[in-house]
């Protein structure tokens, strides 16, 4: 399918590419289906694209990409609501924030978007951990 898109212009989607979000996100409920569209520059950034509002797309990256350590417990409702049936059924993401430079950037490590890789069924579940910020720096101080 052939869908417009934010950053891209227009762009053929697969089926496959698509995730349901059957409770929406936190502040987009009402939106339901994304699609992941993956960066070829950039292995690390992907985009999830609403297909129901084209100006609503997020930057995504892989946790561990902002902090290498990543390691978190799925609720059993969101096992549930997923139907995950093994770790291997997940991918995780963490939406990225960008203020204008991308020194600044930072990941929400504290929500992350949890996949089911075999039925596309989405949701973003947030954490009951406290040691993980919802924003998190990707560049250190250190290493400007």
């Amino acid at each position: 399918m052939v869908v417009k898109t934010k950053f891209f212009g227009e762009l053929e989607i697969s089926e496959k590419d698509i995730i349901i979000f059957d409770e929406g996100l936190p502040g987009f409920q009402d939106m339901h289906r994304y699609a992941v569209i993956n960066d070829e520059d950039n292995p690390y950034i992907s985009y999830l694209q609403s297909l129901e509002e084209t100006n609503i797309c997020f930057i995504l990256i892989p946790p561990v990409f902002a902090y290498k350590d990543y390691d978190i417990e799925i609720s059993d409702s969101t096992v549930k609501k997923l139907g995950i049936e093994k770790p291997e059924d997940v991918k995780l993401y963490a939406i990225l924030t960008i203020p204008g430079n991308f020194k600044d950037a930072t990941a929400n490590l504290k929500a992350p978007i949890v996949v089911n890789v075999n039925n596309n069924k989405a949701i973003q579940e947030i954490l009951d951990d406290e040691k993980y910020s919802i924003r998190h720096r990707i560049v250190k101080e250190s290493d400007v």
